[in-house]
């Protein structure tokens, strides 16, 4: 198995989504059990282990729930931003992070990482990160059977438009700023944690992503 950090040609700042409600799975996804931590102290370790040189959280104001599991995993306040209007989508949560003053000035570029997909590959997640700094002046998204996925990778200038953009979400966004696409083929990239039988979908996807790395 390779590891990997970040490429020294960028300087890579992580946004971490977990506002969202998780309606439809029931109770909190990103308090889901994952190895030996949960979803969200997962994704934390991923994207360190990729040596991202900041990582963000953001989470909906007044949810104690997510907060509360930030705190146990220790992760620090300053990097949290607070979404004080998170029914209005994930777009809003996107437009909180680019609007936030807490970013190290040293930044070239920012991950966009959704809450509920642990099951992706370490490799995966190295590749997109390599194919970014390969081309840093674009967007760069990773893509399974010529569908755009997650997570989404900006340059410097396409991060700061997303503060003031009016586009409707983040597809709208992206569809005028002619990403860069990376053809992967981890079948974890189509698959969200979206229901119960997701997350069990997810754990087998992990397994035996996590069999491959090792082989």
């Amino acid at each position: 198995m390779r590891t990997s950090s970040v490429s020294p040609s960028i300087s890579l700042g992580v946004i971490i989504l977990a506002a969202g409600r998780s309606r439809r799975m029931g109770r909190p996804k990103l308090l889901l059990p994952w190895g030996a931590t949960s979803v969200l102290g997962h994704l934390l370790a991923q994207w360190r282990r990729l040596e991202a040189r900041q990582i963000a959280v953001v989470c909906a104001v007044g949810d104690a729930t997510v907060l509360g599991e930030l705190d146990r995993l220790e992760f620090p306040l300053e990097h949290r931003i607070f979404n004080p209007e998170p029914d209005r989508g994930m777009f809003s949560s996107i437009q909180c992070a680019a609007r936030w003053p807490g970013w190290q000035g040293a930044l070239t570029h920012w991950a966009v990482v959704l809450g509920d997909q642990p099951h992706l590959r370490h490799e995966t997640l190295r590749t997109i990160v390599d194919f970014c700094a390969a081309q840093p002046e674009r967007v760069c998204q990773p893509q399974r059977a010529g569908h755009g996925r997650h997570p989404v990778l900006l340059p410097k200038q396409a991060f700061a438009r997303l503060a003031n953009s009016d586009a409707r979400d983040l597809k709208v966004f992206l569809a005028g700023a002619n990403p860069a696409f990376c053809e992967l083929n981890d079948p974890g990239l189509d698959l969200d944690l979206d229901s119960p039988a997701d997350y069990e979908k997810a754990l087998s996807a992990a397994k035996e992503g996590a069999a491959g790395e090792e082989s």
